[in-house]
């Protein structure tokens, strides 16, 4: 007779990479949306954003996975996936603690996030393949706490990117529990498409990416570049085509310069492994 975790491992390892990649680059989403507020940030605070979009992560992949897994496995599948997230998280940190170290503390860091995740967010009682006031309620209080841990209480600016972001990560979450294999989600990736489908009345999972943009390291180098989607860039006129091609060479640049600078630094050498940089 197979567990859970035999029969549901390859769909929690990966949910497990999905949910710490997509944190991780959520955290650095919202800092170039506040770069004053960023300025001012030290290591805790940015641990406390990375896991406030966890908590909300471990909420949604519950409510998801209520459609896609038998009810009598869902708790034991919930409970394995913490322990994915934990071990991944180990991994991940790994580099910066050393192997020999004590990591009982990440044990308890994601424990600690799945209780206060079950706290905020089961009293919120809705479907989540449907639109309602009550799940626009949840996402509302989730950017308001994520831009008042950035010290922007009442921004709406940050408090709107960090509901896109997580949001964004449902169509994902979801195709995982299916057992698809998942296109890639970053959180720069994940605003855009989640702000050009914004007025789509379609079923979930239905979004297209207009605009993709991505910096990758190899050695010394950084490459970053960006594309735009074959019809999307057919619909345009030559004039739009040229004004959008010089605002994306400046985002490029932009992003660039400062994905150099973050990933050859001693610290985010670690996050950098997965990532998150």
């Amino acid at each position: 007779m197979t567990t859970v975790k035999t029969e549901y491992q390859q769909q929690l390892r990966a949910l497990a990479e999905l949910m710490l990649a997509v944190s991780g680059e959520s955290v650095t989403m919202m800092k170039r949306n506040a770069p004053e507020q960023a300025l001012k940030l030290k290591r805790q605070d940015e641990w406390g954003i990375y896991l406030e979009f966890l908590k909300i992560m471990f909420n949604l992949t519950d409510r998801l996975s209520a459609l896609h897994i038998p009810i009598k496995d869902q708790m034991e599948f919930m409970n394995n996936l913490e322990d994915a997230v934990t071990a991944q998280l180990k991994s991940v940190l790994e580099p910066a603690f050393g192997a020999n170290s004590d990591q009982m503390e990440i044990v308890l860091t994601v424990g600690g996030a799945v209780a206060e995740s079950r706290q905020l967010y089961e009293k919120y009682k809705f479907l989540i393949t449907e639109d309602s006031k009550t799940k626009n309620d949840m996402f509302r209080d989730f950017g308001e706490r994520v831009a008042e841990l950035l010290g922007a209480r009442g921004n709406a600016q940050l408090s709107s990117a960090a509901t896109l972001c997580a949001s964004a990560i449902v169509p994902a979450i979801s195709a995982v529990l299916q057992g698809q294999a998942p296109a890639p989600v970053s959180a720069p990736a994940a605003v855009v498409s989640a702000g050009e489908g914004a007025e789509k009345k379609g079923p979930t999972g239905q979004e297209i990416k207009l605009v993709s943009l991505m910096s990758s390291v190899s050695g010394e180098e950084v490459e970053t570049r960006w594309g735009l989607h074959p019809r999307f860039r057919k619909d345009l006129t030559p004039s739009e085509l040229q004004q959008l091609t010089k605002l994306l060479n400046r985002v490029a640049k932009i992003l660039g310069e400062r994905y150099a600078a973050v990933a050859f630094s001693d610290q985010w050498a670690s996050w950098h492994k997965a990532g998150h940089a």
